[in-house]
Formats: C-alpha cells, structure tokens, sequence
C-alpha cells in the first residue's frame, strides 16, 4: 500500500492536473464574477427595453458552458482541457465517461 501512494506521489502527470486545476479553479472564480456583469447587464436591458439582450444572451450562454467545463474538468469528469487549452465550444462535444449507478 505504501508502495502504491509512493508511486501514485511522484507521477508527474497528476501534479500537472494538480497544477491545471488550481489555475482552473482561478479563472473559474474570475469567470463567476463576469456572469453577475452580464446578469446585471441583461437585467438592465430588459428593464430599459421590455426584452433580454440576444448579444448579452449568447454571450451568457457561451460563458455559461465555459463554466461547466471547467467544473468537469475540476471534477475529474474529463481529460479534456477547457479553453484556452482546446476550443473554446468544445463542451457540447465531451463525451463523459459512464458511471455505475448500481448503489441505490
């Protein structure tokens, strides 16, 4: 057991993520706050004009996958990088490992 863990310490490739996460978990919290800017933005729209901004729309939408790939990847749900490491769209493209649900 011991043997293992020693192992499992010094692979490079975990540190890596380890690494990866932490700037992720960053730009994460950077990205939350510019979701309440645009909220703020398109509250404001639909008080001035009646209807929800389309540009602020997409745009929150857009930010809104970003995010959950990043908490994919946070969670060790994929392999795959979020931007600016793969494209930015390629959320809708992830294909998730399956889980086992046999605990109920």
């Amino acid at each position: 057991m011991d043997e293992q863990i020693n192992y499992n310490l010094t692979q490079i490739s975990t540190w890596k993520r380890i690494f990866f996460m932490l700037v992720f978990a960053a730009i994460g919290g950077l990205v939350r706050m510019l979701l309440w800017a645009v909220i703020i933005l398109q509250v404001a729209s639909a008080l001035l004009t009646g209807k929800a901004n389309v540009n602020i729309l997409n745009f929150g939408r857009s930010l809104s996958t970003y995010t959950y790939h990043i908490l994919l990847f946070l969670t060790f749900n994929t392999e795959t990088m979020p931007f600016p490491f793969s494209d930015w769209n390629v959320t809708a493209e992830l294909h998730l490992p399956e889980t086992n649900n046999s605990a109920k």
